[in-house]
């Protein structure tokens, strides 16, 4: 059986396949508070959290961590689980790009993509004005994207597996059009779920904007940021980059100024 939806509207089966490889990008978020601020931070806010994987984590480590996502179903999972680990249920439903705290943050983190998801200028742009306002000055906001490299080649598809109590879910994402003038791609992504019983798959159509690196740094130039150092998606805190046309997987390490 085949279906075609909002791929977000199942929580359970997204954090599932993303949630299974969370310790390297957690790790590595600490590694940042470590080594980008002069004090532990108490105050953590992730844009766009989903289901929360690494936010109830944070929360557990002792950190107040809230969040905001448009899809309600997924927010609905992530204060679930927050309650169960006895932690406050501060996640809401909310635009990434229109919204404010009442608490200034200390760190923003937005670790795969979800930025892409901003279609034109105006929403980055916003976007980055309401993380700029949430975060304490000199504080930071941990930004990871996919840019569009000018050389070298490019990874158009990506899957992920992952298994739990009887139940397997394939992922997978593949490229239907690029068009860096227009500045977007378009993709297909499906959940190939199976139990012991049956076979389901469920498909949906996703749409990015693209970013070179110079489009980028520009971007960042008249946002209230800096940026302060560039990782990859290694997640290793001592390997960093200089920005160019090659690099793909980037993890901005932006500073409030």
């Amino acid at each position: 059986m085949s279906a075609q939806a909002n791929i977000y509207d199942y929580p359970e089966y997204y954090d599932l396949v993303y949630g299974s490889d969370w310790e390297s990008e957690y790790e590595f978020l600490l590694d940042c508070f470590d080594r980008y601020l002069n004090k532990k931070p108490k105050h953590i806010f992730e844009p766009a959290c989903g289901t929360g994987r690494l936010l109830y984590r944070l929360g557990i480590e002792g950190y107040t961590v809230s969040g905001n996502d448009l899809n309600r179903k997924s927010i609905e999972f992530c204060n679930r689980r927050l309650a169960d680990h006895s932690l406050p249920e501060l996640a809401f439903v909310g635009d990434m790009s229109d919204f404010k705290l009442e608490q200034p943050m200390d760190v923003g983190f937005n670790m795969i993509n979800s930025f892409r998801h901003l279609s034109s200028e105006s929403q980055a742009v916003s976007h980055l004005k309401c993380m700029r306002e949430s975060i304490v000055e000199r504080g930071i906001y941990v930004l990871g994207l996919h840019l569009s490299p000018l050389a070298g080649e490019t990874c158009d598809e990506e899957s992920w597996t992952a298994t739990q109590d009887g139940l397997s879910i394939t992922s997978r994402l593949w490229l239907v059009n690029r068009n860096l003038q227009a500045r977007f791609e378009e993709y297909e992504m499906s959940y190939q779920i199976t139990t012991l019983d049956e076979s389901t798959e469920i498909t949906d159509k996703l749409k990015f904007r693209t970013y070179t690196a110079e489009q980028f740094e520009k971007l960042i130039a008249s946002s209230g940021f800096e940026i302060e150092e560039v990782h990859d998606f290694s997640y290793d805190v001592d390997h960093s980059f200089f920005l160019n046309e090659r690099i793909e997987d980037a993890v901005f390490i932006l500073r409030a100024v």
